[in-house]
């Protein structure tokens, strides 16, 4: 009895010491040997260890995280080396544990968003160990058995799809449905295909910004969203001609739109003042520009700079003479994924009917496709 009532008075202590500014995170962990348990905050700049203690005896451990957002963050409990995905929010007391094998087996109470979260990697998580299984069978099988394992592969994975999606319109307005938005299995690229993945992100943004509107969350939705709207848009300008059309802004904010442009060869030139290795190129390509100028070459040159003055200064120093456009996204620039554009520099050239004759040519190797066409 004397037991019983100081863990109940400890228990009271600890939640009358935390303001409704704080989150307290407690539980325990048994059935394996790790003895330290840790705390991870993720942010957009990335994930740090923000505290950590060693377990009690009886396995238990507490953490108290002051001044806790007032909207769902994503934080992680560490143990053994493996983390437990959190959402937690100003106020709460959430209990997390697990016997033996954290993410298989931990359980969470006290905060809704959690608990989402915890519904949500159940499933994927043990699909994902399916997956894997059948992969490895699939390695060691006879030729008979092959067919039938992939087949199982490919119907297993169809069904992860299905309750992803699944979770994500039923838990709309969550930042749970955020977190299962952006998963993605083994060699995926969208969560179903680039036009319906537009569908769903909009579809989320929409419902948690009204439930959260002041969550950080809700902009990197819209950003996402706007991302693939203009992507969208400029995959559909292929149904028109053999190449995306370009419409960014110049150094005067002026909009230029690629398709300005037909009629010549064009090369669609693709860089970044930033990563500093632009003069060299530059000045070869202004030495060809200048040869072929008068017989109809041109250059349309996209910038993936995300800073303007940068951008500015390297195209007013090195005297570019061509068209040059920017939309200062960086690497989230839609053009950079319809183009597939993998690394920098890089390069198409345009023929005067609109068809792409030549990737990534440079110096001699680009004069001599000039040669041909002009």
């Amino acid at each position: 009895m004397k037991n019983t009532f100081l863990a109940l008075l400890c228990a009271t202590l600890f939640c009358c010491s935390c303001s409704n500014n704080d989150v307290r995170v407690g539980g325990k962990f048994f059935g394996l040997t790790a003895k330290s348990v840790y705390l991870e905050q993720m942010t957009a700049s990335g994930q740090t260890i923000i505290d950590s203690v060693e377990l009690a005896k009886d396995g238990s451990y507490r953490f108290v995280i002051k001044n806790a957002p007032k909207t769902p963050s994503i934080y992680n409990i560490i143990y053994n080396n493996e983390r437990i995905p959190l959402l937690l929010t100003a106020g709460e007391s959430v209990t997390v544990g697990s016997m033996g094998s954290v993410l298989a087996n931990y359980t969470v109470s006290g905060s809704e968003e959690s608990e989402l979260l915890r519904e949500f990697n159940r499933e994927y998580i043990t699909g994902m160990q399916e997956l894997n299984a059948k992969v490895a069978a699939y390695a060691e099988a006879g030729e008979s058995l092959k067919t039938e394992i992939a087949q199982l592969y490919t119907a297993k994975l169809r069904e992860i799809k299905r309750n992803q999606i699944s979770f994500i319109i039923k838990n709309k307005s969550s930042i749970a449905a955020v977190y299962a938005l952006y998963q993605r299995l083994p060699d995926e690229k969208y969560l179903v295909n680039s036009e319906s993945d537009l569908i769903y992100f909009r579809t989320v943004a929409d419902a948690v910004s009204k439930r959260y509107p002041t969550s950080p969350f809700v902009v990197t939705l819209r950003n996402d969203v706007a991302r693939m709207e203009a992507q969208t848009s400029l995959l559909n300008t292929i149904e028109e001609r053999d190449y995306p059309d370009i419409v960014a802004d110049d150094m005067y904010g002026k909009q230029v739109k690629l398709s300005e442009l037909e009629g010549n060869v064009i090369l669609v030139d693709f860089w970044a003042a930033e990563l500093g290795n632009s003069n060299a190129l530059n000045a070869d390509l202004k030495n060809i520009y200048e040869k072929y100028e008068a017989d109809g070459f041109r250059v349309y040159q996209v910038s993936f700079d995300t800073s303007k003055a940068t951008w500015i200064k390297a195209v007013q120093e090195q005297k570019l003479p061509w068209v040059s456009v920017c939309d200062f996204r960086g690497q989230a620039s839609p053009i950079m994924g319809v183009y597939n554009v993998r690394s920098l520099p890089s390069n198409y050239l345009i023929d005067r009917n609109g068809r792409i004759v030549a990737k990534n040519v440079y110096s001699d190797a680009l004069e001599e496709q000039l040669k041909k066409i002009l």
